[in-house]
C-alpha cells in the first residue's frame, strides 16, 4: 500500500494537467485507507502492550529505563496514529475543512492524556484483581460493541464485515473515543467519556483500597491516584481547546457550527456547474413517495473513505444536460437501502468507473435520487 501510494503520487505529477486531479485524490483515498489500518494495528498491538508494562511496573514498583522507554513509545503511538487519521481523513475529502497542524497537535495532546489515564487506572485495577480486569474488559468491549453496531455505521461491504469492522472498533472504544459515524457526534461523546471517567475512578478507588501496603508506599499510591485524574482532567481540557479554537469547522459554539461538530456543508460555489437529471433511469425499479420521504440530514451522512461530496444545490431554472461527462445513475435516494447495500452497490460499479476514467479525460460522476427535491435526482460526485 505504501508503494502504490507513492506510485499514485507521482502519477499525479508526472501526468498531463487533466489527469493529475484523478490521481492526486486516488493517492489520497490510498492514503487514507493506510492510516485506518494503522490505526488498527496500533491498538492492537501497542495498547495490550502498554497496559501489560504498566502493571508490571506497578507490581516491581520500579521502572527500567528501556521499559519506560517502550511504555512511552507505545503511548505516544497510539495518540499519533489517531491524530494522524483524522487529518488523513480530512485531507481526503473535498467536503471537509482540512485540520490545521495546531489542531493535529492539539488532538495528539488530547488523547495523549486521556489514553494515559485509562492504560495507568488499566494497570492499577490490573496489578491486584486479574481476574477480574479480564471480565471488565471483556465487558467493556460487548458493550461498546452493541453501541457501534447500533449506530448503524456503514464501512463495509457486507453486514457480516461491518460487524466485523465493528468489533474491532469495539477494542479503540475501550481505551478512547473514535468516530465512526457522521452525524451529531458532540452526546454520543458526551456519554462515552462519563463512563469513561466513571470506570476509571472505580477502578483507581478500588486499586487503592486494596493495593499491596508493603510493596508500595501510601505516598506513592496517592500520587499515583492525582496522576490518573490531572492526567485525564488535562486531556479533557485540551479537547475543549481544539473544539472551541482549532476545529476545521469553528467553534462548536459558534453560530456557524449547524449540525454535527464534524462537519459543515460547503457553500456553494458561485458559477460552479450543476448537473440535474430530470428522468430517472429505466434499468431500475422507481422508488415510491414514501421512500422519497428522508430524514433531514439523512442523504448528507457518509463515510471515511469511499464517502460521496455534495455539490451545490441546482438553480430553479432548468438546465440542459451536460452530455460531454460520463454519468452513472442510480435511482434510489442514497440512505435508504441498507448501509450494506448501499457499499456493495457502489462497489460493484467499481470497475465500471475506472474504464470510464481512462476512456475519458473527466471524471465521471453518480448521481442519487434526492428524497424531496423538486427534480428528483441530485448529483453527487465521486471518486473510487
Amino acid at each position: 500500500r505504501y508503494l502504490r501510494t507513492l506510485y499514485l503520487g507521482l502519477q499525479s505529477r508526472w501526468q498531463a494537467e487533466h489527469r493529475r486531479r484523478h490521481f492526486y485524490w486516488r493517492m489520497m483515498f490510498e492514503s487514507a485507507d493506510i492510516s485506518m489500518l494503522r490505526l488498527l494495528e496500533a491498538f492492537l498491538k501497542s495498547a495490550p502492550q502498554l497496559v501489560l508494562q504498566l502493571s508490571i511496573m506497578v507490581q516491581q514498583n520500579s521502572i527500567e529505563p528501556l521499559q519506560g522507554l517502550s511504555a512511552s513509545a507505545s503511548l505516544v503511538s497510539l495518540a499519533w496514529m489517531i491524530a494522524s487519521y483524522q487529518k488523513v481523513l480530512r485531507d481526503s475529502r473535498e467536503d471537509k475543512m482540512p485540520m490545521s497542524y495546531k489542531g493535529a497537535v492539539v488532538q495528539i495532546l488530547w488523547h495523549l492524556f486521556t489514553i494515559a489515564a485509562r492504560a495507568i487506572a488499566f494497570a492499577l485495577f490490573a496489578s491486584v484483581f486479574q481476574l477480574y480486569f479480564g471480565i471488565f474488559i471483556v465487558t467493556h468491549w460487548c458493550i461498546m460493541t452493541f453501541w457501534i453496531i447500533q449506530g448503524e455505521t456503514d464501512f463495509c461491504m457486507s453486514k457480516w464485515e461491518e460487524i466485523i469492522y465493528n468489533m474491532v472498533v469495539g477494542i479503540i472504544y475501550i481505551f478512547c473515543w473514535f468516530n465512526v459515524k457522521e452525524g451529531r457526534s458532540r452526546y454520543r461523546m458526551c456519554i462515552y467519556y462519563v463512563i469513561t471517567l466513571s470506570e476509571n475512578a472505580a477502578l483507581t478507588i478500588l486499586w487503592f483500597l486494596y493495593y499491596d501496603r508493603k510493596a508500595t508506599s501510601d505516598f506513592n499510591a496517592l500520587i499515583l491516584v492525582c496522576v490518573v485524574s490531572s492526567s485525564f482532567a488535562l486531556g479533557i481540557f485540551f479537547m475543549f481547546i481544539y473544539y472551541c479554537l482549532l476545529h476545521p469547522n469553528g467553534p462548536i459554539f459558534s453560530h456557524r457550527s449547524v449540525g454535527c461538530i464534524f462537519r459543515q456543508r460547503p457553500p456553494p460555489v458561485p458559477g460552479s456547474p450543476v448537473e440535474a437529471v430530470t428522468s430517472p433511469p429505466r434499468s431500475l425499479p422507481r422508488t415510491t413517495g414514501g421512500e422519497r420521504d428522508g430524514a433531514p440530514g439523512e442523504r448528507d451522512s457518509c463515510v471515511p473513505v469511499f464517502q460521496v461530496r455534495p455539490r451545490a444545490l441546482p438553480a430553479p431554472a432548468a438546465r440542459a444536460p451536460r452530455t460531454e461527462r460520463p454519468v452513472i445513475r442510480i435511482d434510489l435516494p442514497r440512505k435508504k437501502y441498507p448501509a450494506w447495500d448501499a457499499h456493495f452497490i457502489d462497489r460493484r460499479l467499481r470497475k465500471t468507473i475506472l474504464a470510464l476514467e481512462y476512456a475519458s479525460p473527466i471524471t465521471p460522476c453518480l448521481q442519487y435520487r434526492t428524497p424531496g427535491a423538486p427534480q428528483e435526482v441530485l448529483e453527487y460526485e465521486t471518486t473510487v
